[in-house]
């Protein structure tokens, strides 16, 4: 009996220990999963109040927009290509995360949500990716609008 007690008892402590890790990986994830999320609502607070140069901080250096017919490649044609939603006191747009998914390795993440017009009216959809750069700073590296489409 007595060996048999000592051959579960190193089986039960694994398991433990694994359902442990398991909920520390789940809490570490919702963790990132809220960094992301806070990142993308002060990313589309840029817009809204009106601030490219706080915009561009949010943008990587290899960044990828496809918000029009021709991609904007690169940090410089980003910013200038959306100077344009900048000019009015009052934003074109605005958007909200209402998804975020990050990969376990915490260093790339996905966040899509609604894209309304200043009434409120849902215009769109946006998909984007950020990446988790140096100095521990979660920059947008893809991103795509859609247009909402009528039934």
């Amino acid at each position: 009996m007595r060996h048999r007690f000592s051959t579960i008892l190193p089986l039960i402590l694994c398991i433990s220990v694994a359902g442990v890790c398991r909920e520390a990986r789940a809490q570490a994830a919702a963790s990132v999963r809220e960094q992301v999320m806070a990142t993308e609502r002060a990313f589309a607070r840029s817009m809204a109040d009106r601030d490219q140069s706080m915009f561009s901080r949010f943008i990587s250096a290899e960044a990828v927009f496809l918000s029009g017919p021709t991609p904007l490649r690169g940090k410089p044609a980003v910013v200038a290509g959306w100077s344009k939603y900048f000019k009015n006191p009052q934003a074109p747009f605005s958007w909200e995360p209402s998804q975020v998914e990050v990969l376990e390795s915490g260093n790339l993440a996905l966040s899509s949500g609604p894209v309304k017009d200043p009434s409120g009216k849902l215009i769109g959809t946006f998909s984007s990716i950020w990446r988790l750069e140096a100095p521990r700073t979660w920059r947008i590296v893809f991103d795509k609008g859609n247009e909402v489409c009528n039934p």
